[in-house]
């Protein structure tokens, strides 16, 4: 029987388990990437972890995230990244040196490795034929130090792609329908790997939109062939002696497949406030906008620019639009100021932001009250722009731009003018990586910088047998972790300082959550379903660990942020929906409201068989609830989290010694 992609990678990584659906297997982690609004809590824990160097192949830092400088603690941040990956052997990318994936995917990505980032849009490397996987930052830090990544063995999705686009259609339209067909929760626990005549059409940079927003299926990751398309674009960037061929075997089996043909397609959005609420340009109709954002992890190629500055070229701005526009990396900037798209650009009114993640997430550019945002970027979050008023849509380049144009929501298809994206490929890219600074080859003599803005991360205790508190907030379904933790330009410098930033938690819904908290000495959360969607900010469970939160009781999880929880101590617990026990889960879901009191007796055999009852001391009812773990999570729990457990094996592994 012949192997798909994933397993082909899978089976040259796996140092622990078996290949079997439904298992938990280690694998080994071959690079690592971070970026500043995650890294500084990464590094912190890498540190607490007493190694000398990192032990993958390559591991990268990146500064792309919190780039606003309006006082000390984000250069603080930078400058403590910064000397940690000069002593611990990580390579440093400046600020100003581009987003992540971008950046990665231009200079780092290598088919057939495996990669973990402690950021959600890591799958973003998929589109060369990585196993790109995003986590938690401690889950990252441990794959530096050399430990494996454990994750349960998906199933794999076959996107199989026919035909070719139409003018005026693009890879950010092939992922928009593979989220209206599957949703923001469709992909939990997949790996959608595409193939199909289709394929020989998109470039990488388009195959890297689609794996980028596939993270918002809430899959483990996506993945594209590496064939010769990839070849070219490895050639281009002159890292050919990284490239190789990946492909699946004619033979290769599939847990299921959808079929896409792309000639079917049509100009979409995703409307507010969801990646899934996907409607064509036409549905939508004429609207009017106020502001169009360009650029992301999502957008912001050299593909992507020229297109956008062929649509802007000799023409401007609607008068009452404002267009921002941020290139992905210092290459893509600086090869559009060289050929001229990038006066092109200007010259039509726009707006050049720096080379960052910016608006996307709520870093700088917020919405005016109840204005219209057309943005190529992955999410549209309620709040998540920084303007709980705006609503926000989700585009492809040409529809931003066309929009941008006329003022309002157009289908690119309807244009009163012609435009020519033929020629805008590349054979050679410039190359210059002069801004991604190497470790030091004196490690020893490095000092790690510390500003007064970074404070220890919270550590859990062991866990009790019986667990009690109050409802501390309700909430409904697709919570996501922009919601548990807003990520705002007022936000993010505190990402390293948990006490500060637990303030805020859930405050776009609910501002008093953190003080009711700290008034009934922590408790618990109940959530709806895919509870803890979007990025993979383990500051989502971190900052309720910090406010005394000993559990979350919902009615499902997303990957990463299950995986955040259960690193912190803090047990995530499902309703259960089990014909056998004549139990469904909305049912349960409504016998507990905010700030009833709860009780919960057995935890450590509870989390050990599997299966809890939630007493509700207040209506006095109760139900069960599904707590199914596998060994690692359930020592993890026990001993109050992963560092904590890490600590315990190491103390008794030196006292056997």
């Amino acid at each position: 029987m012949g192997r798909n992609i994933v397993e082909k990678i899978l089976y040259n990584h796996v140092v622990e388990g078996q290949l079997e659906k439904g298992t938990t297997v280690g694998i080994k982690i071959d690079r690592t990437l971070t970026q500043d609004s995650t890294g500084t809590m990464a590094y912190l824990q890498l540190e607490a972890m007493g190694i000398d160097k990192v032990k993958t192949k390559q591991s990268v830092a990146y500064i792309d995230h919190n780039m606003l400088q309006q006082g000390f603690e984000n250069a603080d941040d930078h400058r403590f990244i910064q000397t940690v990956a000069n002593k611990y052997g990580i390579y440093f990318s400046k600020p100003g040196n581009g987003i992540c994936h971008q950046v990665n995917l231009e200079r780092f990505s290598v088919p057939g490795e495996t990669l973990l980032g402690s950021d959600s849009h890591t799958p973003t490397a998929g589109g060369v034929g990585m196993l790109a996987i995003g986590a938690g930052g401690l889950d990252v830090a441990l794959a530096m130090a050399g430990e494996p990544y454990y994750i349960e063995v998906p199933k794999v999705v076959k996107v199989e792609l026919t035909g070719k686009l139409n003018s005026m259609v693009s890879s950010k339209d092939i992922i928009l329908e593979v989220l209206k067909r599957e949703t923001v929760k469709g992909g939990v626990g997949k790996i959608y790997e595409y193939g199909g005549d289709g394929l020989k059409n998109l470039s990488v940079p388009q195959r890297a939109t689609i794996t980028n927003m596939g993270a918002e299926l809430g899959a483990t990751t996506s993945i594209f062939p590496s064939d010769e398309k990839t070849k070219e674009y490895f050639e281009a960037q002159g890292r050919l002696s990284d490239w190789s061929e990946l492909i699946a075997d004619d033979d290769a089996i599939y847990d299921d497949i959808i079929k896409i043909d792309l000639g079917e397609l049509v100009p979409m959005v995703a409307a507010p406030h969801s990646p899934d609420n996907i409607k064509s340009c036409s549905e939508v109709g004429e609207i009017k906008v106020d502001q169009v954002a360009i650029g992301s992890c999502t957008n912001s190629s050299y593909e992507d620019l020229m297109k956008v500055s062929r649509i802007l070229k000799g023409r401007k701005v609607a008068d009452d639009v404002s267009l921002v526009i941020a290139p992905g990396s210092r290459q893509v900037m600086e090869m559009i100021a060289k050929n001229g798209a990038l006066a092109d650009i200007i010259s039509s009114g726009a707006r050049i932001l720096e080379n960052s993640c910016g608006p996307c997430i709520g870093m700088g550019q917020s919405p005016g009250t109840d204005a219209v945002s057309i943005r190529t970027f992955n999410r549209n979050f309620y709040g998540r722009s920084g303007t709980n008023s705006a609503q926000v849509y989700l585009s492809s380049p040409e529809v931003a731009a066309v929009s941008a144009i006329y003022g309002k929501l157009t289908d690119p298809r309807n244009i009163d003018f012609d435009v020519d994206f033929e020629d805008i490929t590349i054979d050679k890219f410039l190359i210059d990586d002069s801004m991604i600074i190497s470790p030091s080859e004196n490690p020893q003599n490095v000092e790690v910088v510390r500003g007064p803005n970074i404070k220890p991360f919270p550590l859990n205790t062991k866990l009790e047998d019986v667990l009690s508190g109050k409802v501390i907030i309700k909430t409904d379904d697709n919570i996501t972790t922009d919601h548990i933790m807003p990520s705002n330009a007022k936000l993010l410098p505190y990402r390293s300082n948990i006490p500060y930033l637990s303030k805020f938690s859930f405050s776009t819904i609910d501002e008093n959550f953190s003080d009711r908290a700290i008034e009934n000495n922590g408790g618990f959360i109940v959530g709806g379903e895919n509870y803890g969607q979007g990025s993979s900010r383990e500051h989502a469970a971190l900052a309720p660990l910090y406010l005394g939160i000993k559990g979350v009781i919902a009615k499902s999880f997303a990957r990463i942020h299950k995986a955040n929880l259960i690193n912190s101590g803090i047990i995530p617990m499902e309703f259960e929906n089990d014909e056998d026990y004549n139990l469904v889960d909305q049912e349960d879901y409504n016998l507990v409201d905010q700030m009833d009191d709860i009780l919960i007796e057995n935890v450590l055999e509870g989390i050990t068989k599997g299966r809890m009852k939630i007493v509700n001391k207040t209506k006095n009812t109760s139900f069960y609830v599904s707590t199914k773990f596998n060994d690692k999570e359930i020592e993890m729990l026990k001993f109050g989290g992963k560092l904590n457990s890490i600590k315990l094996k190491n103390t008794a592994e030196g006292t056997n010694a």
